[in-house]
């Protein structure tokens, strides 16, 4: 029989958002556990070099994630190494049913799984990352300031983030496997007037290649002829594609056409008492800063959510 655990609040994910929900729900003296099935931190705790979160000029990714989960533990977050196979209503519970067959029950339950980059799965990948391969400008551009760098991708955040890398790097390559681009008319005008930017149209890449401490350069194929060439770059963007961590969701709780979830200014899914915070949601930035706002909100909604039905069950008393 599965192991039933009880708690106020639930949190299905250890990001930045997830873990300050964690933090706001237990300072408000609520039983509450963070279910992560990695490391607490999320994608901050594997991103080398961190300089656009306020207070902090320059640090460490993994740094960054350790003072978070260190500084939601000390108001009593419980966080546990669990993953999460199914999201479950029952009456005025919120439950979550994990692969170690324990089960987790809440008055609420916060969403914060996050959303993973589609990868290229080329070699060099996994090896650079974080050491020249990114899958966000805005966190990592400024890093490569006066460099050369590649994007790879034709829609509207590779060109656009093409367009916006032009701020810091010397001139920005944009890989696209076609010969023409997906993205906006209006965003493809954009980049191909900045001077900058350059099309390398036809092409994937084959290979990220570096030395000991960086990429320094990329093997290219024209997918037309099937010519191969080397391309010297200090950085690659990879923006084919973003999915939305939610497998595990009811079916009811709405999505966009993305597969993002749907939020109320609460928060609030379309389920009552399960909020959602951070790069799951719909919303225009996916950044740390947006992340623990949403992660704030979500957690001060929720205990508001809990004190509804804590008055409804005093009155039938």
């Amino acid at each position: 029989m599965a192991d039933v655990k009880d708690y106020d609040v639930i949190i299905v994910g250890g990001g930045p958002g997830g873990l300050c929900a964690g933090l706001y729900s237990a300072r408000a003296n609520r039983k509450a556990v963070c279910l992560e099935k990695y490391l607490p931190g999320g994608q901050i705790a594997i991103t080398g070099e961190v300089e656009d979160y306020l207070g902090f000029e320059h640090i460490q990714g993994s740094e960054l994630a350790e003072k978070f989960t260190n500084h939601a533990k000390k108001f009593g977050l419980e966080i546990e190494m669990e993953e999460v196979s199914e999201i479950v209503c029952e009456g005025d519970y919120r439950i979550a049913r994990c692969a170690s067959g324990n089960v987790y029950r809440g008055k609420a339950m916060i969403i914060s799984t996050g959303g993973s980059p589609v990868k290229l799965g080329v070699p060099g990948e996994a090896e650079y990352s974080g050491r020249g391969v990114s899958y966000c400008a805005i966190c990592d551009g400024a890093f490569f300031r006066d460099q050369v760098i590649a994007v790879v991708g034709g829609g509207d955040a590779a060109v656009e983030e093409g367009t916006y890398l032009t701020k810091f790097g010397a001139k920005v390559y944009i890989i696209h496997r076609r010969d023409k681009l997906r993205a906006q008319k209006i965003i493809q005008q954009r980049a191909f007037d900045n001077e900058k930017v350059e099309v390398v149209w036809d092409s994937v890449v084959e290979s990220i290649n570096g030395d000991d401490t960086r990429v320094t350069d990329l093997t290219i194929k024209n997918v037309k002829t099937g010519e191969t060439s080397k391309l010297d770059v200090g950085a690659i963007f990879v923006y084919v594609g973003f999915h939305p961590n939610t497998g595990t969701l009811p079916d009811s709780i709405k999505v966009d056409e993305g597969g993002y979830i749907l939020t109320d200014s609460r928060m609030e899914t379309s389920i009552k008492g399960i909020f959602a915070c951070g790069d799951v949601r719909a919303q225009l930035v996916r950044q740390v800063t947006n992340a623990v706002g949403d992660g704030t909100t979500a957690a001060v909604a929720a205990e508001k959510h809990i004190e509804e039905l804590e008055d409804k069950a005093a009155n039938r008393v």
